[in-house]
This record gives structure tokens, C-alpha cells and sequence, in this order.
């Protein structure tokens, strides 16, 4: 606790005499009666002296005098930690890629140090560390009043690069005021300029340094491996441990395909986890990114490097390798199809363009340049696939994994087997273990290998009795495989099996896919990511970079991370490109430290003192006309609860009294990252329906059904959790909409959000059965709802799609007013909003257009809840008009 103008707390000395001055009071008033003929004879000359001041009276009126003493020295609390050093200091904030996590509590922090400084009367000067983004160095600005560096303040950003501590460096060097102060707000992260910036600390002033509580992180490109997309986090080794961070696989509109959770121990420096997605769900993906959280470092993007698998097809006649059921591609085409962009042609043509696989069926390789090429791009990480068949057992060629014996094993042959074999389990060290081997499965026909000690570890499948299926071998960064058997059914019935499928698509995944430009080609910027991690033009600092550059290339203006080359070939470019490993900052010598949190932004108690010494007085004031006389007791204390609001009203926080303001609620889950969201989505309705109609919503309420009276509330929103309620909470909800009230369903699993809340269709179904329901009807543009203060045609959330249901208009109880709402669109997060004002979830598909709409919904739902059917009368106006007509 500090006080704006201490002195004036000397004046508590003269309670004293105050406490002299107010100890006497005149007497109460006495009655006397004077009867006109004896006016003189009935008075008696008596000194009369003023009657003492009850004790409890005078120490009521000290305290009101010490209330406005105190209150006028101006009490603050969260003064604490004064600005270091005497007139003009520099507040230095890193605004890095590493700032933007923490972004909300480090302005926080800034503007508590604006507070101290605009206290004290010091001026200031802001220095941003992280270049701007048309390319300019850091600045540092002219000392100004705190109120003007306010401003500057709400005009800074993060940006998606490091900070530039060199620059920074030479701009404290430069400074006017050689021994002026500085405050930190550092973001914990080593740069290689450290040297520079920390010398540049030690020849200022007193330096006090402001960090987060929590260590950066930084979403590094995943890997893939086989058929799985391995997402990585990196922070700083010495990090405590933190509550796993959930990544989400994303689309390029928004939309959330998988998620999966990384933990990070204590010491552990990075942590992975795989998403594993059929291909035609991977090719979706555009970006994976950490829930909850925007920042540049916690977003990564995917290019066709993470989602193409171009696939070329070739046969030795490709005139009947189409032909239903017994052409050589038939059934590669159709296996395929659904995975995988298939191309087909000559081998000159395939190899013109990028692949990821080529898959020559029973097609030997004619001539020298036809197997150099097809060699190159095995080595160049391509997989080459191939299959049997009577040519390619006649003239075998050398790229192949395992020699061939000439000619082929067939029932009835000269190495023939008595009936046809069927498939052994696939080793543990197979790409195909895991998968069932369907017992109907077998073949009648194979090529050979010859006999080798390595033959063991080439084999991806075998027959029941030892030979060889599969085979496999590594040439150079890519793979050559083959099947001892034909493409078609001739064979074997493989290619008839929902196996044959199975393996093909885990052949395909070892293919690392394409790039969309040689590595060697500059591509200029398309869109780059802000320090929020969206995705905008990109400034006119920057400049082409080759994809080749890009592990060596830090961020910086001229080089953002985001998506680089034309539109249909763009290559991605993320913050973890050109980025060292994660480091700590060293220490500053001389520094105090202290965390964001510990900075408070200050509280002043002076009005709220006031206020109460106000309200003393008139206690005084009518406690002293009662022993006069003057005035008698029930008016007395009558008057005193009619004036004590009046003289706190502008200072008193507002009552948390349900009775007194209107006010939105939620029902209380029991999960805390789900009543979040109900609480910060109410909060951010109730703010855009205060600012957009005449409705006044104080901070929604969290109730309990069954415990709290919900008679308060015109709407209750329920986000449906797989955790059943208690009886008694169902009868309360009951006994709420039967008297009128509406409760508004939201099971949180529209189309994009399915996987997010697994069950709640099926806790809802249990639900209905047990809360007294009416009839229901989707939501169409003429219920009242849609019109009640916007004309809406679409309701969505969070999420859209999902449709809204609501009491049919058949039926007529309770006004016409539909008490239950039901939809899966995720309301509460696309309303949401954090400190900043700033939505931390975004909405699926259609951007802040879809948000606008959800809001608009919201306001909707709420004149719905406070107005009932009034605009559903409008339809009777035709019929009035006409009444009056006649």
C-alpha cells in the first residue's frame, strides 16, 4: 500500500483537536409553556452550559474525519516495485516470435510500469527489440508522459522473427540519458547478440528485468514416418513441466481433423507425438497448431511436401492394362484411386513430372537410359514398386531387390506345390505388420528369389511356406520393392482382397512426397504469418528465398515465415526454419527480477474512502438531529438507507445479487476447460449486447442446478459433457423451463468439432428421455428467433452445419416461447474473448464472417430470452391493417 500525496497524512495529527472542537453539542429543546399574563414570573435565571458529546457520536465523527484524510492522500495498492532510477528511463520489451504467448499479461506488465511512471511524473522511452516489419531496426523513442507512451504501447505487436538485441543494443547506446533506468520485459530466449545487448544494460542505470511464468515453446515441422504425421515441441531444457499441450490438425479453412497430446517432463527439451490419418484425411491438412494459443511459434505449415503422394502407373501394354478384371492396372487403379493422385503413361512421360511412387506392372526396363532413369529416381527418394509376371520372370533386370531365379513356381509346374499356399504372418520388422492375413487369400503362381543369407531381412511378406512375397531394398534415399506376383488375379486373388489395398496405401506412406519447386529456386513470399500466427499479405520488405536456404535463413522481415511460390505450388516456410535450438537468456548483471504477475497495475482506494466518509457524515448529520430532537428515529434511519446508495453510487461495485441485474448463466460441468469457455463466451455476448442494443447484462453467473435458484436467469446455456447430471439437477432444469425459463443445448460436435466432445449425441439422447421436452422443429428463417433483432438465415458457431432445433410452432404452451434450444455448433467459443479482447479459439469454417454471425445469433437468443414472441405479432399486422381499412 502507497499513497499519491503522503503529506497530507500529517493532518491526522490535528484529530485531536478536531476530537476537542467535536466533543460538545447543544442541548436537546425543551418545551415550555408562556401564558401571557405571567410570561415573566414562571422564568428562572440559570446559566446553562452546552451538554457533552456522546463518546460513541465523537468517535464516529473521528473515523469520518480520518476516512477523508486518508482518502484524499491517495491510497494505491499494487504501488509496490517503484520504476528504478530518477527522471527519464526506457521501457525495452521484446516482442519477438517467443512474446506472443505470453502477449496479454506482458502488456499487463507494461502498463503497470506506466502506472508507477505516470505517478511519479517520470517520463518514458519504448525501445521494441524485434525489427518492424517493413524492415526497420529497432528504434528507441523520445522520452514522453506516460498517457502518450500509452499509445505506443497499444499500437505494438509481437512479430514472427527474433528480436534483434544488436540493434537494440546500439539504440541504448545512442541513448541521451546516460544513467537513466531500464525496465525489461525480456522474453527468456538467448540470441546470438546477447554479448552486445546485456553490455549495453551494464552502462545504463538501475535495470529491472520482468519475465513469464512460463518458458517459451516452439512447434518444430513434423516427420513422417510411414503412415503417421509426427507432430514435435521444443522448449527450453530446464523448463519445469507444464499441462501437455493439445495439437490440432487443421485445414486450410479452419477445420480440425485429429488432435493429439505432447508432455513434456521436467529437463526434457522436446516431445512428439504421431497423428495417424488415412490419406485422404492427411492430404487434407493445411497447419497444425497448439490449441488455445496464438502465436507465430505455435503454428506450422504444410505444403505438398506433407500431403502429396503423386503416384505413377506403368504396364508393358498399355492398351489392355485397363481392361476390366484382367488388365495389368485394373486393380492398382481402383486400390489407389481414393489415396493417391494417379498418373499414367510411358516411363519418359511419368518421370518429366515429380513422383512419389512409380509402380511398374509385369514391365521390364527395355534399354540402358530407361534403367538409368528409373535408377535416379529411386536414389533420389523415390519408390519404385513392382510386380511379376510372365515377362519380367523371363528377362529380370538389375533393379530389383533380390536376384530372381529364371522362370516362375505355378501349380503343376516344375517347382510346384500341391494345392495353392496361403500368406504367413508379416514379420514385426514388416511395414505391413499389423494387419490381419485373411486366410481366403492365396497364390498359385510366384517368382523366385535366389537363396541368401540377406534374403530374411528383405522380405516384407512370405508365404506359409517360407518364400518370399515381398521383397524390399533400400537404393540410395529411396526403395525398390517387388511383388513375386502378377498385378491381376492370374496369380493369386491378393489384388481381389481388402489386403491388397492395405498395402499399397503402406507403401505409398514411405514416400516422403514432392516438393512444389526445385530446392535451388528463389519463390517469392504468397502470404506470410503474423506474431499471432495468421496467415495475410505479405509486407513489401519482403523478398524471394529459395527453398534450399531455408534451414539457414533466419526469420526477419525480408525473410517471413509462411507460404512461398505460386499458387498452385506454394512451399512453406515456418518460424522453427533457421531457428537455433531453444537456449535461455543468461542473466544481466546487476538486475533485479521478478515475474509479470508480481507487477499488478495499481488500485486506487481514495474515491472508495470518500465515499464511505460521505456516508458517515449523513449518518452524523441525522444521528445529530435526532438528539435534538429535531428529527425522530424511523425517519431518521429511513432517510439514511435512502441517501447512503446516493453517496457511494458512483464508486460501490455493482452487487453480485442475481435479484438486482440481468444477467446470463451457465450450467457448471465440472470441467474446467469446458466452464472456461462458457464463462469468457458469455462474458463476450454479454459485452457485444451491452454495446449493440439497449439491454444491460451485468458478468454472467455459474450455477448448479438443484443447489442455485435459477429463476434469475432468462437463459441457460448447457454445454453437454459426457458427465451425467444428478437427478435433482434434472428436475430443477424441468421445474426452470416450465416457468418460463430457456435453456439453450450445446453438445459442442458440429461436423468439424466431432472429435472434441465424443459422446455428447449420445449423452443428449439420455438427456431427452429424462428432461420434459416438447415437440421440436429445425430452425428455419420465419421462427420468431431468426428476427427477433437481426434477420438471420444461418445460426452458426464455432463450428456450422449443424442444425438448430427448437419447440415447433404447432405448439402453443408457454407463449409460443420454444424453453429449450438445441444445437452442436459450439456457441461460447466463438463468442469467447480472453483480457485482450482478442478470441482465442477460431471458428470453423467461415472466419470472422462466421464469428459476426454467431454473434448476432447470440443477440438474438438474448431478446429472445428478455422479449419472448413480440415480433411474432408482426404476422397479424396484415390483418389489423385491413381492420382498419374497413
Amino acid at each position: 500500500m502507497s499513497f499519491e500525496a503522503p503529506w497530507l497524512l500529517s493532518a491526522l495529527a490535528l484529530l485531536p483537536v478536531l476530537w476537542w472542537l467535536l466533543r460538545v453539542t447543544p442541548p436537546s429543546p425543551r418545551r415550555q409553556a408562556f401564558p401571557a399574563l405571567r410570561l415573566l414570573l414562571g422564568l428562572k435565571p440559570a446559566e446553562e452550559s452546552a451538554a457533552r458529546t456522546p463518546l460513541w457520536l465523537l468517535a464516529l465523527r473521528l473515523l469520518a474525519a480520518s476516512l477523508v484524510i486518508l482518502g484524499l492522500a491517495g491510497p494505491i495498492r499494487g504501488g509496490e516495485g517503484e520504476v528504478p532510477g530518477r527522471g527519464p528511463f526506457i521501457l525495452v520489451i521484446d516482442n519477438s516470435w517467443a512474446a506472443a504467448a505470453d502477449w496479454g499479461p506482458r502488456m499487463a506488465a507494461a502498463q503497470a510500469v506506466l502506472d508507477r511512471a505516470d505517478r511519479a511524473g517520470r517520463p518514458v522511452a519504448l525501445l521494441a527489440t524485434a525489427a518492424r516489419a517493413d524492415g526497420a531496426p529497432p528504434r528507441l523513442s523520445p522520452a514522453m508522459p506516460a498517457a502518450d507512451a500509452r499509445a505506443l504501447l497499444a499500437a505494438l505487436a509481437p512479430m514472427p522473427w527474433p528480436a534483434s538485441r544488436g540493434a537494440a543494443a546500439a539504440a541504448l547506446a545512442a541513448r541521451p540519458w546516460p544513467e537513466a533506468g531500464i525496465v525489461y520485459l525480456a522474453d527468456g530466449l538467448a540470441t546470438p547478440e546477447d554479448a552486445a545487448f546485456t553490455a549495453a544494460f551494464a552502462k545504463a542505470g538501475p535495470c529491472l528485468v520482468l519475465t513469464g511464468e512460463e518458458a517459451p515453446r516452439l512447434l518444430l515441422p513434423p516427420r513422417s514416418v510411414g503412415d503417421t504425421l509426427v507432430a514435435r515441441l521444443a522448449t527450453l531444457t530446464a523448463a519445469p513441466p507444464r499441462p501437455p499441450a493439445v495439437i490440432l490438425a487443421e485445414t486450410g479453412d479452419g477445420r480440425a481433423l485429429a488432435r493429439v497430446e505432447i508432455s513434456l517432463a521436467a529437463g526434457q527439451s522436446e516431445g512428439e507425438a504421431a497423428f495417424r490419418l488415412p490419406p485422404e484425411i492427411r492430404n487434407q491438412l493445411a497447419r497444425l497448431e497448439i490449441a488455445g494459443s496464438a502465436a507465430a511459434g505455435h503454428v506450422v505449415l504444410l505444403d505438398e511436401r506433407w500431403r502429396r503422394r503423386p503416384v505413377g502407373l506403368a504396364a508393358a501394354d498399355a492398351i489392355s492394362a485397363e481392361t476390366p478384371l484382367i488388365g495389368d492396372l485394373y486393380y492398382l487403379h481402383r486400390a489407389l484411386a481414393p489415396y493417391a493422385e494417379l498418373r499414367e503413361g510411358n516411363l519418359a512421360t511419368l518421370l518429366a513430372r515429380p513422383l512419389s511412387v512409380l509402380i511398374l506392372a509385369d514391365r521390364p526396363l527395355a534399354d540402358a537410359p530407361e534403367a538409368a532413369a528409373v535408377t535416379s529416381f529411386v536414389e533420389g527418394g523415390g519408390v519404385l514398386v513392382r510386380f511379376a509376371g510372365p515377362l519380367l520372370a523371363e528377362h529380370p533386370d538389375d533393379l530389383l531387390p533380390v536376384r530372381l531365379i529364371t522362370g516362375d513356381r505355378a501349380i503343376g509346374g516344375a517347382m510346384s506345390w500341391g494345392k495353392p499356399a496361403h500368406l504367413a504372418p508379416f514379420p514385426p520388422t514388416s511395414p505391413f505388420a499389423g494387419l490381419a492375413v485373411p486366410n481366403e487369400v492365396t497364390v498359385d503362381r510366384q517368382v523366385l528369389a535366389e537363396p541368401t543369407a540377406a534374403l530374411a531381412g528383405e522380405t516384407w511378406a512370405a508365404l506359409s511356406d517360407g518364400t518370399p512375397l515381398v521383397t524390399a531394398s533400400a537404393r540410395g534415399a529411396g526403395w525398390v520393392v517387388l511383388f513375386h506376383v502378377t498385378a491381376n488375379d492370374d496369380w493369386s486373388n491378393l489384388p481381389l482382397s481388402g489386403l491388397f489395398i492395405d498395402m499399397l496405401r503402406r507403401i505409398v506412406a514411405l514416400s516422403a512426397g514432392v516438393k512444389a519447386a526445385p530446392e535451388a529456386t528463389p519463390l517469392a513470399p504468397a502470404e506470410s504469418l503474423d506474431g499471432f500466427g495468421v496467415l495475410g499479405p505479405p509486407s513489401a520488405a519482403a523478398r524471394p528465398l529459395a527453398p534450399s536456404a531455408f534451414a539457414t535463413t533466419p526469420p526477419s522481415p525480408s525473410f517471413p515465415p509462411g507460404l512461398y511460390g505460386p499458387e498452385n505450388a506454394r512451399v512453406a516456410r515456418n518460424l522453427a526454419d533457421g531457428l537455433p535450438p531453444l537456449a535461455a537468456a543468461g542473466a544481466i548483471d546487476g538486475a533485479r527480477y521478478r515475474g509479470f504477475g508480481t507487477l499488478a497495475r495499481t488500485q486506487a482506494f481514495g474515491p472508495w474512502l470518500l465515499a464511505a466518509a460521505l456516508a458517515l457524515l449523513v449518518l452524523d448529520l441525522l444521528l445529530s438531529l435526532f438528539l435534538r430532537g429535531v428529527l425522530r428515529l424511523r425517519a431518521a434511519v429511513l432517510v439514511f438507507f435512502l441517501v447512503l446508495p446516493l453517496a457511494g453510487r458512483a464508486e460501490m461495485p455493482a452487487s453480485d445479487n442475481p435479484a438486482l441485474q440481468t444477467r446470463l448463466a451457465y450450467v457448471v460441468t465440472g470441467d474446467d476447460a469446458v466452464d472456461r469457455v462458457s464463462r469468457s463466451g458469455l462474458a463476450g455476448l454479454s459485452d457485444y449486447v451491452n454495446e449493440h442494443t439497449a439491454a444491460s447484462l451485468a458478468a454472467p453467473a455459474a450455477v448448479t442446478p438443484g443447489s442455485d435458484d435459477l429463476s434469475f436467469y432468462p437463459l441457460l446455456y448447457w454445454p453437454i459433457t459426457t458427465a451425467p447430471p444428478a437427478a435433482g439437477e434434472i428436475a430443477a432444469l424441468n421445474d426452470y423451463m416450465s416457468h418460463g425459463g430457456i435453456i439453450l443445448i450445446d453438445t459442442r460436435d458440429a461436423e468439424a468439432g466431432a472429435d472434441f466432445n465424443p459422446g455428447g449425441a449420445t449423452m443428449l439422447r439420455r438427456l431427452g428421455a429424462a428432461l420434459t421436452i416438447p415437440p421440436l422443429a429445425p430452425l428455419t428463417v420465419d421462427h420468431v428467433l431468426a428476427r427477433t433483432f437481426f434477420l438471420l438465415r444461418d445460426f452458426p458457431g464455432r463450428y456450422d452445419g449443424a442444425t438448430v432445433w427448437v419447440q415447433r410452432d404447432q405448439d402453443r404452451s408457454n407463449d409460443s416461447v420454444s424453453p429449450v434450444i438445441i444445437g452442436a455448433n459450439d456457441w461460447a467459443a466463438a463468442w469467447a474473448t480472453d483480457a485482450d479482447g482478442h478470441h482465442p479459439y477460431a471458428v470453423i469454417p467461415g472466419g470472422e464472417r462466421q464469428r459476426l454471425l454467431a454473434y448476432r445469433f447470440g443477440v438474438n437468443l438474448v431478446m429472445y430470452a428478455l422479449t419472448g414472441n413480440y415480433k411474432g405479432d408482426q404476422v397479424h399486422v396484415p390483418a389489423l391493417l385491413e381492420r382498419l381499412g374497413q
